[in-house]
């Protein structure tokens, strides 16, 4: 039963994707179906793979057109020995935050090493019959998402066990936004890992080309990468998810938001957790009176079990159909939500417990400083805050175009 009701929440899921529309996700048709992911190149890397013992990193997003990467090269009879499974697991049905553990991939009998759980990068042992590594996970952007840090863990893994990586990249659906604080490295952590602001504006290969290039990885080792580049891709461009990233960011306006939102798991403002449109809506049962919009949280299995205020009615805001015209112009998180919140918060000394509220995730090390919630609570003007993130911001961007593959 369990795993019945899995498909069917991934099939929502993916049917809710799909489906919910808003402007700037239809003007960008056009620009995403002439768009050619890494994975679909079949003809630039399957010729690298021939009498290889592959394995793959890969989750739910990892396809060709519409078949998993897994799926498709075993039918051209690359032999796959692995499977490295993120967060949320290798088909994408475990929730946020869950333990991941090793398993038989049902559907195509080869092992899954969970890197989620016990371990967060492949050891000697799960390398040792693997001659090449695949990598191909769509990332969306923002610091705090966690496969971008799985990236160096399996670099680091490979470059540990004389293992060549290749990269098959995808584009950064918030590719066009480079904003937010650098991250203070003594606020590392699994959801911060390098000095990088809050959207990088970077694809995959590219974040791998600078984790080697500046020597992040752990002992300054040097990943071998190959990135099989996207074609038709511009970082200004608008791309539509053709796969839900995760249960949580069930549509193109929550990938959108999700740099602008994420920071409230750090906070007591639920993001939506619970509902069946999380990352789109923000509110608090003691906003009652303060807003007129409300949600009720209840728990969702393989997407959020145990919710921030399960079963009680919070009041907010709805930003489902939020124009996000200005973030594809600027480039700009929204820090106007989170000043107005704690604004109207009756309780200030509670909001940025993360602790209390079972949140995800400590607001300094979502923010990457201890700066930004000093500034919340001074009472400092969006204009003051960003003023804060300079030179850091500037220098990032300017080291940031070394690394790029893409206009």
């Amino acid at each position: 039963m369990k795993t019945i009701h899995s498909i069917l929440v991934l099939t929502f899921v993916f049917a809710v994707f799909i489906s919910c529309g808003n402007t700037p996700e239809k003007q960008s048709n056009a620009e995403s179906q002439s768009i050619k992911t890494g994975a679909e190149q079949t003809e630039k890397y399957v010729s690298l793979l021939k009498d290889k013992r592959v394995a793959i990193v890969a989750n739910q997003t990892s396809v060709i057109g519409r078949t998993s990467l897994v799926d498709s090269l075993k039918s051209l009879g690359v032999n796959i020995v692995k499977i490295f499974g993120p967060e949320h697991g290798f088909r994408g049905t475990a929730s946020a935050g869950a333990v991941v553990s090793d398993s038989i991939d049902a559907k195509t009998g080869i092992p899954e090493i969970s890197l989620y759980g016990k371990k967060s990068k492949p050891s000697k042992e799960d390398l040792a019959n693997v001659d090449l590594v695949i990598f191909d996970i769509q990332d969306v952007g923002a610091r705090f998402y966690t496969y971008i840090n799985l990236l160096a863990r399996v670099m680091e893994a490979c470059a540990e066990n004389s293992k060549e990586l290749i990269i098959l990249d995808r584009p950064n659906p918030t590719g066009f936004s480079v904003d937010g604080p650098i991250l203070d490295m003594k606020l590392k952590s699994g959801i911060g890992m390098f000095p990088i602001p809050i959207t990088h504006g970077m694809t995959v290969g590219e974040l791998a080309r600078m984790y080697n290039g500046e020597g992040w990885l752990a002992n300054k080792t040097q990943c071998k990468i190959i990135v099989i580049q996207v074609e038709n891709y511009s970082h200004n461009m608008q791309y539509t998810l053709p796969v839900a990233p995760s249960p949580n960011l069930n549509t193109q306006q929550s990938i959108l938001l999700y740099p602008s939102l994420c920071l409230f798991e750090g906070t007591i403002i639920s993001q939506g957790r619970g509902t069946h449109f999380p990352f789109t809506v923000l509110g608090n049962p003691d906003l009652k009176g303060k807003y007129e919009f409300s949600f009720t949280p209840v728990s969702i299995k393989g997407m959020s079990e145990t919710p921030l205020h399960q079963d009680k009615v919070c009041y907010g805001l709805d930003l489902r159909m939020y124009d996000n015209g200005e973030f594809l112009k600027t480039g700009q998180i929204n820090l106007k939500w989170l000043i107005d919140m704690y604004k109207a918060y009756p309780h200030k000394e509670k909001f940025f417990d993360f602790k209390q509220s079972n949140q995800m995730g400590n607001f300094d090390k979502l923010a990457g400083t201890t700066q930004l919630k000093e500034q919340i609570i001074a009472g400092k003007s969006e204009k003051e805050i960003r003023e804060s993130w300079e030179p850091g911001l500037s220098d990032f961007k300017k080291l940031r175009t070394t690394y790029l593959l893409y206009q």
